[in-house]
């Protein structure tokens, strides 16, 4: 527990009761920014525009703090410094409670998708880091150093090495192994650290405390029983819930995968679509998944005596995958826990058929979709090989404007690209990108080998294949792949699966 003790043992080595609130200002200041882009990621994504939103309203709300910090210290004690924790703490709190809310308004907000992460990440994060600016200034004034500039060089270095601190703790302890709402908790307290030696400021802030602790605890306990397992990962969070007979992953709040609880398939129509390679050749035998989520389609044709590779960078999916989706290696299946293009890239094997399953609605690994990237998938696959690419866009208007990008990018290697959108609608929606490697195909063919084909009905599914131009449409590479801007048309709009 923490106690005045800590706060005695800390002075006893050297250190002041202030330099402990600069570090701490430090400490909490950086791990709220980490934070924030957790907070946002189901929402706004984890683009370019999210982060630069994150550090350009942290690095205003800091220097807002300094300014107006510098101006009023004058005279000030470490009692009025004090009062700057209490507010952060306070304010931490009422992020925690009322930040859903918040974030589900600004999302509805008349703003330019590439902007509208600014409005959330200055309600929920300004306040709490413009109030730790103060702390710095006001350190400074109470100092007992000769020189301003020796007391400024020094919290300069306490509050830099706060924040390093911040930066290393929350990425690879916090957010790792601990939900965000006791990593609220943990800031929130860490605020009034410099305050356990004084107990009149302690009697103030208790009640306040015991409030809030209370309520989190009431609110942890009324949690939806659908939900039947969290964890907080290195790369997203991550939900399976349960409902109406079906079993849901979601990661950073999207839906990935999906089954029925009583094990008669699972219930999304777009995975009928990855069996059109079967119709395009009919020697398929060694086939690669590069994206797992609940592994599914692996599960699926492994369980056809295909022998399938399965890649998946993120190991607590893996871990969710078997608890939940009844994942389990055998003779047909092996998984690899690893970037796909990483594992492109060390392996000797060759397929018959790759699907690049690893693309969010608003999150999209740039490397996973450059012309270098699909030169490699090209040279992965045997002479006749088929290239799967499952993307999130709209079939036509602005929303497809990835869409259209990818398609110039996989037809810029690969001797024929086929675009299938898999429903009839406006809304952003799976797209199959079909790519092949020396060899063309028309639907006619396709029809008469869908009436011969056992393991499904796919008659829909080549009845969806589009004539696509994706007109001037750029060819993403490693020097130059903004998908962030290509995918802010999707951006709050509504996506849907199935």
């Amino acid at each position: 527990m923490l106690s005045g003790d800590f706060v005695e043992r800390f002075v006893d080595r050297g250190f002041t009761k202030i330099d402990l609130a600069v570090g701490v200002s430090g400490i909490v200041s950086m791990g709220l920014e980490i934070l924030a882009g957790r907070v946002l990621a189901p929402r706004f994504g984890s683009t370019i525009y999210t982060w630069g939103s994150i550090i350009g309203v942290s690095m205003l709300a800091l220097s807002l703090g300094y300014l107006h910090g510098g101006r009023t210290s004058y005279g000030a004690s470490f009692r009025d410094l004090e009062k700057f924790m209490v507010y952060t703490t306070g304010y931490i709190f009422f992020v925690m409670f009322a930040g859903e809310f918040l974030l589900s308004a600004a999302a509805g907000l008349p703003v330019p998708p590439r902007y509208a992460s600014i409005v959330p990440v200055a309600v929920l994060f300004g306040p709490p880091t413009y109030f730790l600016g103060y702390v710095s200034p006001y350190a400074a004034q109470l100092s007992s150093k000769d020189t301003k500039g020796g007391a400024s060089g020094h919290f300069y270095a306490v509050g830099t090495a706060g924040s390093i601190l911040g930066a290393f703790g929350t990425t690879f302890l916090l957010v790792p192994f601990v939900p965000t709402d006791w990593i609220y908790i943990f800031f929130a307290s860490l605020t009034l650290i410099p305050l356990l030696g004084d107990l009149k400021a302690l009697k103030t802030v208790s009640p306040f405390l015991i409030l809030v602790i209370g309520a989190l605890l009431i609110t942890s306990s009324s949690v939806s029983g659908e939900t039947v397992y969290t964890d907080s990962t290195v790369y997203q969070e991550l939900k399976v819930s349960d409902s109406d007979g079906v079993r849901t992953l979601y990661l950073d709040g999207q839906p990935q995968s999906a089954v029925y609880l009583n094990g008669s398939g699972y219930p999304w129509k777009y995975l009928d679509f990855f069996h059109l390679p079967f119709l395009m050749r009919d020697d398929v035998e060694d086939v690669l998944f590069i994206g797992g989520g609940g592994f599914v389609g692996p599960q699926e044709f492994a369980g056809m005596g295909y022998d399938v590779d399965a890649v998946e960078l993120d190991p607590g999916v893996v871990k969710a995958a078997q608890q939940y989706f009844n994942l389990s290696e055998g003779p047909n299946l092996q998984v690899f826990t690893q970037d796909g293009r990483e594992f492109l890239r060390e392996t000797n094997n060759t397929y018959d058929v790759i699907y690049l399953d690893a693309f969010k609605k608003s999150q999209v690994p740039f490397h996973l979709t450059t012309k270098e990237f699909m030169q490699l998938v090209h040279d992965r696959t045997d002479r006749n090989g088929v290239v799967v690419s499952n993307i999130i866009s709209t079939s036509s208007g602005p929303g497809s404007k990835f869409a259209k990008a990818e398609y110039a990018t996989m037809s810029s290697v690969f001797e024929s690209t086929y675009f299938f959108p898999t429903r009839e609608t406006g809304l952003a929606q799976n797209i199959e990108l079909v790519a092949m490697k020396n060899q063309t195909v028309n639907q006619s063919v396709l029809f008469e080998r869908a009436d011969s084909y056992k393991r499904k009905n796919l008659t829909d599914e080549v009845s969806m294949m589009r004539n696509f131009s994706s007109g001037d449409a750029m060819v993403l590479t490693d020097d130059y792949a903004p998908v962030e801007r290509l995918l802010n048309p999707l951006v709050g709009r509504d996506y849907v699966v199935g």
